[in-house]
């Protein structure tokens, strides 16, 4: 048969579908589609006159979807058609076309995803429509997972996994769609077999109506692709970044998922010895592509410790491990009767030549293990360039850790350990004063320090004034410290204005959040914002109150690099509006503002409605919710109507629940 008659026929096809849906009587099936017979759809009866092209792609959906005898008929539709045909399918077809494009060789339009003699140029702009539509099926699919913050323009998501991914342009939205995918089977299923009554196979278990719906596929009870291990067999190749819970750590997922190229696996729960041999198996299956390892919610004594970082680093095998990241999250893998750390654990941290992050956060880590760990990092050749230890109880371990006092003027001459270190964290450790005068002798082995967090530490005026010559030094040196975090540390205003004196080259964020500052901070910080280059300033709840706001917004300077801002939960009221005009006007380059929490009354939103009418342009997020009262303003209208690329600038206050008057109490 010709191609013209090819095309006919799928148009002539299209007028059967009305009494298919009728009947419910669906199509074969073939390699192509998802081998159930009989699929009986779940279609809408509402009373329309569908339009030709709709009931072409029905159509085309249920022959790419279930197979038929004639699918590949659809590649010899004009390229307009296709391309409108591309935008127009369900997930599942749009990825059996993908398939079949796929399939053929490249002179006939494969790989491309276009017809014959046709440019290479062609070929990428049909590719690049094909990720395009994955990225609006992902978007639409799972909106609330991604959070656009506009802070500079970042765009972040909330599993921690795909962070990075989503941040970069050229990001293979197909990949990403069944990576999610494949994570919701895995967490449906893991319900499931929790259940006490649960006695069979995980690999058959059956995806619920909703997602199979969700995909594109209304299918019988029985059908096979209903199934968890269909689901795992078709989509795995597309997994990199998986979370596992316990109940799943066991060899039949390993058979499952062994077509997937794992570069990040999360372990949730894992407390007994038979998930702790599903972990390794897990880990000796992608040992070789494994670059991430975090553990979340377990509890892992010390011997099946060893056996897990055994499996990714055999001694007898080789002295190295392919490992970057190792997180230890609200996990206990340490024994407080004993005196040393796990030997499988300090060998994976001495023989990591590829590992970049080290993280132990809410661990139970005692002062003595963190010095091991500490001791081991110094020794080593390690490159390690994240290490957070943090929401331990580590009061007094810096005195212990072995060191050599170094002169700055002698730093770069020496045979420094941690030259490669970047970012330290040692927030929520109960460090005190006498700690901070310790760690400064801690900080000057690591020249290349760019950002240090030690907040909800009580570290209190003295124990900054001792860090005051390192913050110093560090703000000069080659490699600049250019973000420094002190939220909730018992600072006082004195403390903190010594210490915003002391650095007037800092070019970066700076952080005092959660400190009682009161209102005479506001002359300090006009001055800093004056020398320095700060770009992201966050004073949230440091008690500015009206009088701190007006001194602030009085003595500001008229130039400012400042792209970042955080005043909220400062009880500015009206004042608040006022600075936040000139923000606006004397911040060029501003893209976020947090003003909320600051019981700004309703008037207020006239003042911001003028800011955004005279400003530059540039401000992406404006953060106002918490202030309740300005929804009683009819300038409250009219601020969502800014906009930037498309999005609201302003996040209005929702309206109180109640009439229950706003306690301002601590």
């Amino acid at each position: 048969m010709s191609k013209r008659r090819s095309r006919f026929r799928l148009v002539d096809r299209a007028g059967s579908v009305a009494a298919k849906d009728r009947s419910g009587i669906g199509n074969g099936s073939d390699n192509i589609g998802c081998s159930c017979q009989g699929a009986a759809g779940r279609h809408n009866h509402m009373s329309y006159v569908p339009t030709l092209f709709s009931l072409c792609v029905k159509t085309i959906t249920d022959a790419l979807v279930h197979g038929t005898e004639h699918v590949e008929d659809i590649l010899e539709l004009p390229s307009e058609l296709l391309d409108g045909l591309v935008t127009s399918l369900p997930p599942l077809a749009l990825q059996n076309m993908h398939e079949l494009l796929e399939r053929l060789p490249d002179s006939c339009g494969g790989v491309g995803f276009t017809n014959v003699g046709v440019d290479n140029g062609r070929k990428r702009r049909r590719k690049e429509d094909f990720n395009m539509t994955w990225k609006m099926l992902y978007m639409n699919r799972w909106p609330e997972d991604i959070t656009m913050t506009q802070q500079i323009g970042c765009v972040t998501i909330q599993d921690g996994c795909e962070i990075a991914k989503l941040s970069n342009q050229s990001v293979d939205w197909q990949q990403l769609y069944w990576e999610k995918h494949l994570q919701n089977c895995l967490d449906e299923a893991a319900e499931t077999a929790l259940l006490p009554s649960f006695d069979g196979y995980i690999g058959d278990l059956t995806i619920s109506d909703n997602m199979m719906d969700v995909i594109g596929h209304s299918g019988g009870t029985f059908c096979t692709c209903m199934k968890l291990s269909f689901h795992c067999n078709r989509f795995g190749q597309y997994i990199r970044y998986l979370r596992l819970q316990n109940v799943l750590c066991v060899a039949e997922t390993c058979e499952l998922l062994r077509d997937c190229k794992l570069q990040g696996l999360v372990f949730r729960r894992i407390i007994s010895k038979n998930q702790v041999n599903g972990v390794c198996m897990h880990l000796n299956q992608h040992r070789q592509t494994l670059h991430s390892l975090e553990f979340i919610y377990s509890k892992i004594p010390p011997a099946m410790l060893d056996q897990i970082f055994g499996s990714i680093h055999r001694r007898d095998v080789s002295q190295t491990h392919g490992v970057q990241e190792l997180h230890v999250k609200s996990s206990r893998i340490f024994d407080s009767k004993s005196s040393t750390i796990p030997a499988g654990l300090l060998s994976f941290i001495s023989s990591g030549r590829d590992l970049r992050t080290l993280c132990f956060c809410d661990s139970k880590l005692l002062p003595k293990f963190a010095k091991m760990i500490f001791d081991v990092l110094l020794g080593s050749s390690s490159d390690v360039i994240t290490l957070e230890i943090s929401e331990n109880n580590l009061a007094g371990w810096l005195s212990k850790v072995d060191r050599k006092p170094l002169e700055f003027s002698l730093l770069m001459e020496s045979n420094v350990s941690l030259k490669s270190l970047r970012k330290l964290s040692l927030r929520g450790n109960n460090l005190q004063k006498e700690d901070a005068e310790d760690l400064h002798n801690i900080l000057v082995h690591m020249p290349a320090l760019s950002s240090l967090d030690i907040s909800d530490n009580a570290i209190m005026d003295d124990g900054i004034r001792s860090l005051i010559p390192y913050f110093v030094w560090a703000v000069e040196k080659s490699y600049p410290l250019s973000d420094i975090k002190l939220n909730n540390c018992n600072l006082s205003c004195t403390g903190v204005a010594e210490l915003l004196i002391s650095l007037p080259t800092l070019n970066g964020s700076f952080s005092v959040a959660e400190n009682n500052l009161g209102s005479s901070i506001a002359a300090p910080l006009a001055k800093f914002l004056a020398s320095s280059s700060v770009r992201k300033l966050n004073i949230e709840d440091v008690e500015l109150g009206t009088l701190g706001f007006q001194q602030l917004e009085d003595q500001i300077p008229k130039k400012m690099g400042l792209q970042c801002i955080n005043i909220s939960k400062n009880r500015g009221g009206l004042r608040a509006a006022y600075l936040i005009f000139k923000l606006l006007m004397y911040s060029p380059n501003i893209a976020y503002i947090n003003a909320g929490g600051n019981l700004m009354p309703p008037e207020s939103s006239e003042v911001i409605y003028d800011a955004l009418k005279q400003s530059q342009g540039k401000l992406e997020t404006l953060d106002l919710s918490g202030n309740t009262q300005l929804c009683q303003s009819n300038y409250t209208s009219r601020l969502v109507k800014f906009r930037q690329h498309g999005r609201p600038i302003v996040i209005v206050p929702s309206l109180p629940a109640s009439s229950t008057p706003y306690d301002d109490d601590p």
